[in-house]
C-alpha cells in the first residue's frame, strides 16, 4: 500500500510497546475520488442520451448488434440480447428491458409477438417467444458504417460505435428518460412529422416551435412548457366524453399513466367521498375504453371536472431536458436540441457526400485508366518483360502518353489492378459502354458536387424524402389546448353534511344532535355571523368553536360577488344603529372580523344573505324611550348602496331599536351577469375572455345546435362543457323563431322550416332522421333572407340566382314538421344575406343598479338634530 498517496488509504501503526496489534485506517480519499468516477459512470455510460444520436449506450448497442445480425428476417430478442452482451458490460435484464422500451416506441424496431401494452401496463412476454428486426426507418437513418467512428468493446475483443451516424432529431422522437447521480434527465417524445417540419424551417433560416406528442394521445396544456426546460410543465389529461346522462366514456389516457392507474385513482377518489361513481369497466384491448356508470342526479360535467381535479386523469409533467455533449452533461431546450441535431445531420450528409464523391472519382480513374489500357494494347507491353518491376515499368510507359485528363497521378497499386484485368474481359472488352460507364461516373460525379455546393438545399430534400416515405400514420395524436382552472371546492361532490349549535357557538361535521345546515365537503370553507357582529371564515372540521349565539352558516366561495348580505347592528353599546349590504368576496382564514368597528356591546338586529342579490323590505320597531312619537317605519333594501365589507353604512336610527321584522321578500337588485364563451378552453366565463353571449338573469338560457343537427337549451353554468361542434350559441329568447335548411336523405332535396323552441328541458333533432339527411345553414334572424345559387346543366342556359325572403317563404310551424321543399332545381350553393331589419325586435334596455336611487348618509346628521325629524328618516 502506497502511503504516500493521499488518495490511497493512509495506515498509520500505534507503537508496539502500547498497542501492537491495533490499525486506524482513513478512507476518506478513497471515497473523494471513486464516488467522483462512480457518478460520472453512471452520467456518461447508463442514464443520459447522447446529443449526436439521440441513445444512451445499452440502446447504441442494442442497435448495433441488430445491425450485426440483420438479414431481413426476424430474429428471437433473446439471440439479439445474447449478441448485445458482446459489447454491453451489464446482464441480459438490463438489455431485454432496454430493447422493450425500443420496441414499444414503433420507431426503430419492427416487432413481432406480445411487447407489452403501453396503455394496461401489461408486460411483454419472455425474451425467447418475441422477435424483432430493424424497421425501414432505421436501415434509412441510423447506419452508415463509413462515416462512423469506432471505439473498443469494453473487453477490447470487438468495434462499437461511439455514436451512431443517425441522421434525424431522433432523442426528440422517442424521448428519453434518466436518473443519474447528481442529476437526471426527462426529455419528453415529439411528433414525427412536425419534427421534420421544424427542421426545414430551421434550414430555412425560419422560427419554429415544437410542444410534445405522446403515443397514449390525451389533450394536453403547454403554455408552461418552457421549451422542454427546468421549470417547465405540461398538464395533460384524458380525453373524457359523454356517452349518456349515467355514463362517461374515457378513450384516451395521460402519458405515463396506464388504464389500472388510472381507474385505481378514480376507485380512491370515490371512496373518499371527493367524486361519486357507481361502477367502472374497463373495456380497453387495442383501443382504451372506460366506462364509468354514475348515479343518478349527479351531473356528468361536474364529475369530469372532479376526475380532472381529484384522479390521474389530470397529471402534471415536469420535463427536464438534459443531454451528453462534449463528453458533459448540458442543460438545453428542445428547440436548441433540434438546432444542434439539425446541423449535426447536415455535417453527416456532407461526410457521406464527400465519401461517395471519393468513391466516384475513383471508379471514374480506374474506368478510364482501364479504357486507355485495353483500347491502346497496352498490355501487349508486357509479353516480353521477364520480372515484375520490368511488368509494371511497361505498362507505367505505356499508359503516359494518354493520362493528361487524369484528375490525380497513377500509382503503383492501379498498375497492379490493370494487371489483374482476365483475358476474357479485354477480348470482350466494349469501348462505347466503358464510354458510356465513364460518362455515367462523370455525371454522378456532378451531381455530388451540386449537392457539396447546395448542401442546404439537399439537405432540406433529404427531410422531405424522410417525411414522404415514413410520415404516414404518423399525424399527432395529443390534442393541443389550454386548459381552465378547475376550482376543487366547485367540483368535489359535498360528502359530508354540516351541523350547527347556535346558542353554545360550535359548528361541524360531528355535531349530528344539532341542527342540520347543508352538505358539504371536507376542503369546503364556512362563513359564520354571530349575533354580536363577529363574521369568521374556516375551513370544513368535526367541531369548530366561532362564538355563542351564531345567526348565519353556510358554504364560503371565494370571489363571490352576488352573494349580498343585508344588515342592520347596532354599533356598540350605546351606539347608533346603522344599515348597510355588502359582498365577501376575500378573507383571512380563522380570523375575526366584525360588521361594524368592533366596539363592545354591537349587536345584530337583522340579518339576510341573498345569493343573488336580493333585496327586502323590512320594518323596524323602535323602544319607546323619551319623547320619541313614531316607533314604526320601514326600510327598503334596494335603496341601500352596495358597499365594501369594512363600510360603517347608513344610519338606520339613533333611537334603541326593539326588534326588525321582514315585511316583504325583494328580487335581486344586481345586473344581468354578463356570460362569455373561451373557444380555447370550450367554457362560460364571466372573465371576459372570448365571444359575449349575451346579459343573463336566473331564468335565461343558451340556445345550442349541433352540426348533425340537434338542439337543446340550457341554463349557463361556467361548469358546463362545451366540446360538440356547436354551429349556434347564443342567448335563447323564447319569441324568437329559428329557420333551418337541411339536405333530406331520403327524398334527396333541401327543405326549410321555420319553428319556435316548444320544450326548453328537452333535447331535439330538427332534421329528418335518415342517416344522410345534413343541415345545411340555421339563422337565428328574425326575417332571414337567402341566395340560391344554381347549378348549370347540361345544354341549357344557367338559371340566375334567387333571393328569398324566408318569413314570407314559409310560416312558423311546429319543431318536428319536416317544412318545405326548397326548390327542385340543382344546387350549388346555399348563402345567408343580411337579414331584413326587424321593426318590432327592441332591442332590451340594461338594467340599471337600483341600489343607487338613493344614499341616506346625505344630510343625516343635520336631519337627527331632534327626535321629530329623525323618525320621519324613512316615512317619504
Amino acid at each position: 500500500m502506497d502511503t504516500e498517496n493521499e488518495n490511497n488509504l493512509d495506515a498509520k501503526q500505534e507503537p508496539e510497546e502500547q498497542h501492537p496489534k491495533e490499525v486506524i485506517t482513513k478512507i476518506t480519499g478513497m471515497y473523494k475520488d471513486w464516488f467522483l468516477d462512480y457518478a460520472s459512470y453512471v452520467i456518461l455510460e447508463r442514464a443520459v442520451p447522447a446529443l449526436e444520436d439521440g441513445f444512451k449506450p445499452v440502446h447504441r448497442r442494442i442497435m448495433q448488434s441488430m445491425k450485426d445480425l440483420d438479414d431481413g428476417r426476424y430474429n428471437k430478442v433473446a439471440n439479439i440480447v445474447g449478441h448485445t452482451m458482446q459489447y454491453h458490460p451489464h446482464g441480459d435484464a438490463s438489455i431485454g428491458d432496454a430493447m422493450v422500451q425500443l420496441g414499444q416506441k414503433e420507431l426503430l424496431i419492427d416487432t413481432q409477438g406480445n411487447w407489452g401494452n403501453i396503455l394496461t401496463g401489461d408486460r411483454a412476454a419472455a425474451s425467447r417467444y418475441i422477435e424483432a428486426r430493424i424497421s425501414k426507418f432505421a436501415l434509412d437513418v441510423v447506419y452508415n458504417p463509413k462515416i462512423t467512428e469506432w471505439q473498443a468493446s469494453y473487453d477490447g475483443r470487438r468495434k462499437e460505435p461511439v455514436n451512431l451516424p443517425v441522421m434525424f432529431p431522433l432523442l426528440l422522437a422517442q424521448g428519453a428518460e434518466g436518473i443519474a447521480v447528481g442529476l437526471s434527465t426527462k426529455i419528453l417524445p415529439h411528433n414525427f412529422i412536425e419534427l421534420i417540419e421544424a427542421t426545414i424551417k430551421h434550414l430555412q433560416g425560419k422560427k419554429f416551435t415544437i410542444y410534445p406528442d405522446f403515443p397514449t394521445s390525451g389533450v394536453m396544456d403547454v403554455s408552461d412548457y418552457n421549451d422542454g426546460l427546468r421549470g417547465g410543465k405540461l398538464r395533460v389529461r384524458a380525453k373524457i366524453s359523454q356517452r349518456d346522462k349515467n355514463t362517461l366514456v374515457i378513450n384516451e389516457i395521460p402519458y405515463s399513466t396506464t388504464t389500472t392507474t388510472l381507474i385505481e385513482s378514480i376507485i380512491k377518489a370515490n371512496e373518499k367521498g371527493k367524486i361519486k361513481v357507481k361502477h367502472i369497466e374497463d373495456n380497453t384491448a387495442e383501443n382504451v375504453e372506460i366506462l364509468i356508470h354514475l348515479p343518478n342526479n349527479i351531473s356528468p360535467d361536474r364529475t369530469i371536472d372532479a376526475l380532472y381535479a381529484f384522479t390521474n386523469c389530470e397529471i402534471s409533467i415536469s420535463p427536464l431536458s438534459c443531454i451528453i455533449m462534449d463528453h458533459k452533461p448540458h442543460f438545453i431546450g428542445v428547440s436548441e436540441i433540434l438546432r444542434l441535431s439539425t446541423d449535426h445531420t447536415v455535417k453527416l450528409l456532407k461526410s457521406e457526400l464527400e465519401i461517395k464523391l471519393d468513391e466516384f472519382q475513383e471508379q471514374w480513374h480506374f474506368a478510364s485508366l482501364e479504357r486507355i489500357f485495353i483500347e491502346n494494347r497496352i498490355y501487349r507491353d508486357i509479353e516480353e518483360e521477364e520480372t515484375w518491376e520490368g511488368v509494371i515499368q511497361a505498362i507505367d510507359k505505356g499508359l503516359q502518353p494518354h493520362i493528361g485528363h487524369l484528375k490525380r497521378a497513377i500509382t503503383e497499386e492501379d498498375i497492379i489492378r490493370l494487371t489483374e484485368i482476365r483475358i476474357k474481359r479485354i477480348s470482350k472488352f466494349d469501348i462505347d459502354k466503358a464510354q458510356q460507364k465513364i460518362e455515367a461516373l462523370e455525371d454522378e460525379i456532378a451531381q455530388i458536387k451540386h449537392h457539396l455546393e447546395h448542401l442546404i438545399e439537399y439537405a432540406i430534400n433529404y427531410f422531405k424524402k424522410l417525411k414522404k416515405n415514413h410520415g404516414e400514420g404518423r399525424e399527432r395524436k395529443t390534442e393541443l389546448r389550454l386548459f381552465e382552472d378547475i376550482e376543487a371546492t366547485k367540483v368535489i361532490i359535498r360528502n359530508t353534511k354540516l351541523y350547527v349549535n347556535r346558542k353554545e357557538g360550535f359548528v361541524g361535521t360531528a355535531l349530528k344532535k344539532d341542527e342540520y345546515v347543508t352538505d358539504c365537503s371536507d376542503i369546503d370553507d364556512i362563513i359564520c355571523f354571530t349575533e354580536d357582529g363577529t363574521m369568521k371564515v374556516t375551513k370544513v372540521d368535526d367541531k369548530t368553536y366561532i362564538g355563542k349565539n351564531i345567526i348565519h352558516v353556510a358554504v364560503f366561495k371565494k370571489k363571490d360577488k352576488r352573494t349580498i348580505y343585508n344588515l342592520i347592528y347596532k354599533d356598540g353599546k350605546n351606539g347608533n344603529s346603522h344599515v348597510k349590504r355588502f359582498a365577501v368576496t376575500s378573507i383571512t382564514r380563522d380570523r375575526e372580523y366584525s360588521v361594524g368597528k368592533g366596539k363592545p356591546g354591537t349587536k345584530v338586529h337583522y340579518f339576510s344573505a341573498n345569493p343573488n342579490g336580493e333585496a327586502e323590505v323590512v320594518t323596524v320597531y323602535l323602544r319607546q324611550v323619551g319623547s320619541i312619537k313614531k316607533l314604526k317605519f320601514e326600510i327598503d333594501f334596494a335603496e341601500i348602496l352596495i358597499k365594501g365589507r369594512n363600510s360603517k353604512g347608513n344610519i338606520a336610527s339613533k333611537h334603541p331599536i326593539k326588534k326588525v321584522e321582514l315585511k316583504e321578500e325583494g328580487v335581486s337588485t344586481l345586473k344581468p351577469r354578463k356570460i362569455w364563451f373561451d373557444e380555447s378552453v370550450k367554457r362560460l366565463n364571466v372573465d371576459e375572455r372570448g365571444d359575449l353571449l349575451g346579459e343573463f338573469r336566473g331564468e335565461d338560457r343558451i340556445l345550442l345546435v349541433t352540426q348533425n343537427g340537434i338542439l337543446s337549451t340550457i341554463v349557463p353554468e361556467l361548469t358546463t362543457r362545451f366540446d360538440l361542434p356547436y354551429i349556434v350559441m347564443e342567448k335563447w329568447q323564447p319569441k324568437k323563431p329559428l329557420t333551418a335548411i337541411y339536405w333530406e336523405g331520403e327524398k334527396e332535396r333541401y327543405y326549410i322550416k321555420r319553428f319556435l323552441v316548444e320544450n326548453q328541458d328537452k333535447e331535439e333533432n330538427i332534421i329528418s332522421d335518415h342517416p344522410k339527411s345534413q343541415l345545411e345553414l340555421i339563422s337565428t334572424d328574425h326575417i332571414p333572407v337567402l341566395e340560391i345559387v344554381y347549378r348549370k346543366a347540361r345544354g341549357k342556359e344557367q338559371k340566375p340566382n334567387d333571393e328569398i325572403n324566408l318569413e314570407e317563404f314559409i310560416s312558423i310551424k311546429g319543431i318536428k314538421a319536416q317544412g318545405n321543399q326548397l326548390t327542385t332545381e340543382s344546387v350549388k350553393q346555399l348563402n345567408l344575406l343580411e337579414p331584413i331589419a326587424f321593426e318590432e325586435d327592441e332591442k332590451e334596455e340594461p338594467i340599471e343598479e337600483t341600489n343607487q336611487l338613493k344614499d341616506y348618509t346625505q344630510n343625516i346628521e343635520k336631519r337627527d338634530e331632534d327626535d321629530q325629524s329623525q323618525t320621519k328618516l324613512f316615512d317619504d
